[in-house]
């Protein structure tokens, strides 16, 4: 197995079995099965690891491996944040620089989003969304931008699983994309980063929300689980 495949293929597996959530966050990283699945010794595992805890996927634990991390509600605030900006960035200069095929291969992908939406296929829609947004970020032909977009999106595709897609949050969301086609069709740049930056409010909004009844729901469980004697 040559080395390009650990700084990158090995890389990129671990970050999505992350980002979709099967090792879920708080749990130890099982060193020995990722082993065996990948077909790796603990060597480039670990190195692996090391790249994965600099993007914030992850904590090393000295002398006992690597958990995955849990994210507070002031990172997720931090992170969207951020991404707006970067986003907003972004739509401004696809504005400026996309290209016809580009334009047109966007436009398609969004009518594919919005066939999805109109018969509920969730899966399908956020793979679609996903695409568009990254097509957004192509089109600067920023590469600073792109770098620092891919780390942060990474970790917030891991977060969104915790939000749950209410019809009132998908039918907003669809409606903001119908915004940005149509600022990007007329190159509107001022309009798009305005459209983007509210589209990652809600976004964030949606996110937290659900983390913090998860945390009131944990809190109210805990008394009840110390009176069976179970652990916390």
């Amino acid at each position: 197995m040559s080395k390009d495949f650990v700084h990158t293929g090995l890389v990129a597996s671990l970050r999505e079995l992350l980002v979709q959530g099967e090792l879920p966050p708080g749990s130890k990283v099982p060193e020995a099965a990722l082993c065996e699945r990948f077909g790796v010794s603990r060597t480039p595992l670990r190195e692996a690891l090391k790249v994965l805890a600099a993007e914030g996927h992850v904590e090393l634990l000295p002398n006992r491996g690597a958990r995955v991390r849990e994210v507070s509600l002031e990172e997720v605030e931090g992170l969207f944040a951020v991404t707006g900006a970067l986003e907003a960035l972004a739509g401004e200069q696809a504005c400026e620089r996309m290209s016809a095929p580009a334009m047109a291969a966007l436009t398609a992908l969004h009518e594919r989003m919005r066939e999805a939406f109109e018969r509920r296929d969730l899966p399908t829609y956020y793979a679609l969304n996903r695409e568009i947004h990254e097509a957004i970020v192509a089109a600067t032909g920023n590469p600073v931008l792109a770098a620092q977009y891919a780390m942060l999106n990474a970790r917030i595709r891991r977060i969104r699983f915790a939000s749950p897609m209410t019809e009132e949050i998908w039918c907003r969301a669809m409606a903001e994309h119908e915004g940005m086609l149509n600022a990007l069709q007329r190159r509107d740049a001022q309009a798009m980063a305005g459209i983007l930056r509210t589209h990652l409010k809600h976004k964030s909004e949606a996110i937290l929300t659900a983390m913090r009844a998860e945390i009131a729901a944990r809190e109210a469980a805990e008394p009840r689980r110390r009176a069976r004697g179970q652990p916390g």
